[in-house]
């Protein structure tokens, strides 16, 4: 299927669903090094520039648009959210487009603190506004370890099927291939990965020197080879400093690349930016793997539609 993709940071969700064999004829971002990431790796479609400048008559028509629209403003990590939050409102130019458009699905990711947010009444606005849309919407949280990644990572999935489809046509969500026990492991996703100060070739194979300390809060934990990372984390606006997960050995920061395989992006996946940016650009993203179950979900309907 041909997709539109807003707000794609550096390309987690796009590269999973052209690996699930799709095509992204459009993309955009507003910051820079996310776009020259994507652009490296992903391919000259990307837009940078604020959605908001840039008019839905400028977008092509697509079967698919999907988007993690801005989360900040939803985390539960954001102790001051609030529905009135302008980093919110983002989601209504997703909104704007898959309403002109009228494309067959879409597909939008977020932080599992949009739920509650406002009381559990904004999902219900957000579903309300795609319903008026002409879309039958269906959400539902997903762990991404469930599905191979070797990350605790809870993350909402929102999506729509246009009304005018029949049944047999309605998105259906990928179901879990793995269950707690099955879980991959942090320590056994970096098994085979040098220490940063060795001999390697390892592309962004850099660290946050940052002091290693144990204080219980997020960032500040050890981590559990046996289990799977804690979640990577988007933390600061590329002005700020990072908040990197320790490694499962617990005696320095995982690398940008290390990190980066922890979202399942492959080894030869090049970011681009200052070392902060790069942390940034990976917590941000929607893992590779995941990304490509959501395809291969789209391929299935594709099937049916031929």
């Amino acid at each position: 299927m041909t997709i539109v993709s807003l707000f794609a940071g550096a390309g987690g969700l796009d590269l999973g669903l052209i690996r699930a064999g799709h095509k992204i004829i459009w993309a955009n971002d507003i910051d820079q090094d996310s776009c020259n990431t994507y652009h490296k790796n992903i391919g000259g479609h990307i837009v940078c520039n604020d959605i908001a400048d840039i008019s839905p008559k400028e977008i092509p028509s697509s079967d698919v648009v999907v988007g993690g629209f801005p989360c900040q403003g939803f985390s539960l990590a954001n102790l001051m959210r609030k529905p009135e939050d302008s980093r919110n409102v983002l989601y209504k130019y997703f909104y704007q487009l898959v309403e002109e458009k009228q494309p067959k699905y879409f597909i939008a990711e977020n932080v599992r603190g949009i739920l509650s947010l406002g009381k559990g009444e904004i999902i219900k606005q957000i579903v309300s506004d795609f319903e008026n849309a002409g879309y039958n919407v269906n959400y539902s949280l997903f762990n991404m370890a469930d599905f191979g990644v070797p990350q605790s990572r809870v993350r909402v999935i929102i999506a729509g099927t246009r009304k005018d489809l029949p049944q047999s046509l309605k998105f259906k969500f990928p179901v879990p291939t793995y269950d707690k026990a099955d879980w991959i492991s942090i320590g056994e996703a970096l098994s085979n990965i040098p220490e940063p100060e060795s001999n390697h070739n390892l592309m962004n194979h850099i660290y946050s020197k940052y002091k290693v300390t144990n204080r219980n809060f997020t960032g500040h934990r050890q981590t559990n080879p046996n289990k799977p990372s804690p979640t990577i984390l988007a933390r600061g606006n590329g002005k700020g400093g990072v908040c990197a997960i320790q490694h499962p050995k617990n005696h320095r920061r995982m690398s940008v690349r290390e990190s980066a395989l922890i979202q399942t992006f492959p080894m030869d996946f090049e970011f681009t930016g200052s070392m902060t940016s790069m942390y940034r650009q990976i917590g941000n993203a929607v893992p590779v793997l995941f990304a490509e179950k959501l395809g291969l979900q789209l391929n299935k309907l594709e099937e049916v539609l031929v």
